[in-house]
């Protein structure tokens, strides 16, 4: 199985804040890897590496087997980026921004592009300048969607879209996976990482701290158990239970997946009239990573440091020929 994204011991410092501290990631060949953290944990440093506007300290990082510094322009012809706020040529308008981004990666497929600019109900004929933010997100969306990248790098994709747009993007994106592309997609809406992700990777502090799937996340993680029993005898003693909760016939807890088995053979003693289980999602997995994290912090991991320390090193897409945005 291929590779496009192939990051080990990434190191990025600014000054006195190391942003990224030795970061492994792997993006493979046709699948969707949700990449998960909050502001300042680094994933903004992480994608702009991948894209050729900051340089690596240390390790060893490998875009579509090229280096994303030295081989920029090459690689460009082969990404498509779609960043959560989109700068468009004020002057041009969404069908010519399309065709110019479409173009500057290799060029674009006629039919989808017709066909994703009815679907996310684009007007082309508007200039950039008119557009509101959701609009200009469409633009960036049709022209990645349409173009003939090997890689999609996501970033917040759907800021500024409405729920049905949302849902629309999903299924556009289940279709590119369908037809081999592989995505890397950094967002906020955790459903959307939840419904679209074949593996997650959520970072802390400018490192992975865990990477699976879904399901391979739910095992080292407590399934919530809710039931009414017929009689309200007190469950101690369960193997792998916590937060146990009982009021009359009503018993809530949650428990551990080597402790599932026992809990529910232990919960039909007591002749179960009814019972919801719910396994973790993926927000209950992010969390359980920040829960000791009294506030939001910009730790030196990222977003938030190299928005600051970064931005005029970032100015420098425009002269390289960003994949995505205009001057």
């Amino acid at each position: 199985m291929g590779t496009p994204v192939s990051i080990t011991g990434l190191v990025k410092t600014f000054g006195r804040v190391r942003a990224l501290d030795g970061l492994d990631l792997e993006v493979r060949d046709g699948e969707v890897l949700g990449f998960l953290g909050p502001n300042g944990a680094g994933k903004s440093t992480t994608l702009r590496i991948l894209l050729g506007l900051l340089r690596a300290d240390a390790g060893h990082v490998e875009l579509l087997g090229g280096n994303p510094w030295r081989d920029v322009v090459a690689l460009h012809r082969r990404v498509a980026y779609v960043p959560g706020d989109v700068s468009l040529w004020p002057n041009l308008s969404g069908g010519q921004a399309i065709d110019l981004m479409g173009r500057l990666r290799g060029g674009l497929d006629e039919g989808r592009r017709a066909e994703l600019i009815d679907t996310f109900e684009l007007d082309p004929t508007k200039r950039g300048r008119a557009y509101s933010k959701g609009n200009r997100q469409k633009v960036a969306i049709v022209a990645s969607l349409a173009s003939r990248a090997e890689l999609l790098i996501l970033d917040e994709p759907t800021a500024g879209l409405d729920p049905l747009m949302e849902a629309l993007f999903r299924e556009e994106i289940r279709r590119e996976k369908a037809e081999g592309r592989s995505v890397l997609l950094s967002s906020h809406i955790l459903a959307e990482v939840e419904a679209l992700a074949d593996r997650i990777s959520i970072i802390r502090q400018g490192r992975i701290v865990e990477t699976g799937t879904l399901e391979q996340m739910r095992l080292h993680a407590r399934t919530n158990v809710s039931a009414t029993l017929e009689d309200g005898a007190a469950l101690t003693g369960i193997p792998g239970v916590a937060d146990l909760r009982i009021e009359d016939h009503r018993v809530q807890f949650s428990v551990d997946a080597e402790g599932l088995a026992a809990a529910m053979n232990a919960l039909a003693a007591h002749r179960v009239r009814a019972l919801t289980v719910t396994p973790p999602s993926l927000e209950d997995l992010f969390l359980q990573h920040y829960d000791d994290r009294a506030a939001p912090q910009e730790h030196p991991g990222g977003d938030a440091a190299d928005d600051d320390v970064a931005r005029p090193r970032t100015h420098a897409r425009h002269r390289r020929g960003s994949p995505q945005e205009g001057p």
